[in-house]
């Protein structure tokens, strides 16, 4: 019986929010659409998933056409479906996060497609009016960021391998968007031993050169594993 069964053609699309973290700033990488609907307006790279094809898969050919970045590891965020969302009728969208390192993903961005007239990085807390429901989705990740920053290590994914405590203190201050007294700061992330300090300092400033540390993440797996709280 099954096989009477009618194909069913599903229609969705996958969007993709990329965080990125530099000069105390939390930034976000979007591109400027040179297609209908919302051509000239600031997005998510995002578009529809083909039928033959998975949306893991779509993510990495949409994030590689979009702006050049490949190879990197998205996760599923949320699912979006309101009514009025798209104007061409209801259509859901599949939305995935990733956190980079910016010194790292700069010279990569190179849209491959005509879709795209060019992809670059906006601060949080200046974006452009966007397209679709992009804001909102934005919204929900930062969201999602604050809480697993809570509990687990991930903010260092954004940092240089090197940094030190004023560059980690902003990044804490951009993702909580508030700010946080230096000395307690300090004192609480030195306290949990997971930051190797290194026999040397910053280069080519002109104040004085600050030391600089290391996320130890084999200690951090060893010893807290998934009780370490980075809570506020």
């Amino acid at each position: 019986m099954q096989s009477n069964l009618p194909h069913l053609q599903s229609i969705f699309t996958a969007d993709c929010v990329i965080f990125g973290f530099n000069e105390g700033e939390l930034k976000v990488l979007l591109i400027e659409r040179n297609e209908y609907p919302f051509k000239d307006w600031w997005g998510l790279p995002g578009f529809f998933v083909e039928h033959n094809e998975t949306i893991d898969d779509a993510v990495k050919r949409i994030l590689l056409e979009y702006t050049g970045l490949k190879g990197i590891y998205m996760e599923q965020l949320y699912t979006f479906g309101d009514l009025q969302r798209h104007p061409q009728g209801r259509i859901i969208t599949v939305a995935y996060y990733a956190m980079l390192r910016l010194e790292s993903a700069n010279i990569n961005l190179k849209p491959l497609s005509t879709y795209v007239r060019k992809a670059q990085w906006h601060p949080l807390n200046n974006l452009p009016e966007l397209a679709f429901d992009h804001k909102n989705i934005i919204d929900k990740s930062i969201d999602k960021i604050r809480r697993k920053v809570s509990h687990s290590p991930i903010a260092f994914e954004l940092l240089p391998e090197k940094f030190t405590l004023t560059q980690l203190q902003q990044l804490y201050e951009a993702i909580w968007d508030k700010k946080l007294d230096k000395r307690n700061f300090r004192k609480k992330m030195l306290k949990y031993n997971v930051l190797k300090e290194l026999d040397e300092k910053q280069k080519g400033v002109s104040y004085r050169a600050a030391k600089l540390y290391k996320f130890d993440k084999r200690k951090y797996n060893r010893i807290f594993k998934n009780e370490l709280n980075f809570s506020k």
